[in-house]
């Protein structure tokens, strides 16, 4: 089963803590590669770059920013295969983002073939 690791971070993390945090997901992702559990994952540019669409009695309202203003922001994600809840569960654990924010992890829903 897949299940996508939604990593929100804290915005206050100085330069010196970035650096460091990089070389744990440097770690963290070669652990998954190792497992043969990673799917998929990328960093996100920062909420400064966001831009939020929404469509309103028809008509379309494009906001600079992200949807929402929170202390944490979504910095990026994994995808994961793992046979189980738990074991996504541990697999989160082991993110760095655990540690310097928080970690929301969701069963990947499958689409469904056009017909």
């Amino acid at each position: 089963m897949q299940y996508m690791l939604l990593i929100y971070i804290d915005p206050q993390l100085s330069p010196d803590d970035r650096e460091k945090v990089g070389a744990e997901y440097g770690v963290f992702s070669q652990g998954l590669h190792d497992r043969g559990a990673f799917v998929e994952g990328a960093p996100l540019s920062t909420t400064d770059t966001a831009t939020t669409v929404r469509i309103r009695n028809g008509n379309r309202v494009v906001t600079d920013g992200p949807f929402a203003e929170t202390k944490e922001y979504l910095g990026g994600y994994y995808i994961i295969e793992a046979p189980s809840l738990d074991a996504a569960l541990e697999a989160a654990a082991m993110c760095p983002g655990s540690k310097y924010g928080s970690v929301e992890i969701r069963p990947v829903a499958g689409v469904p073939a056009a017909s």
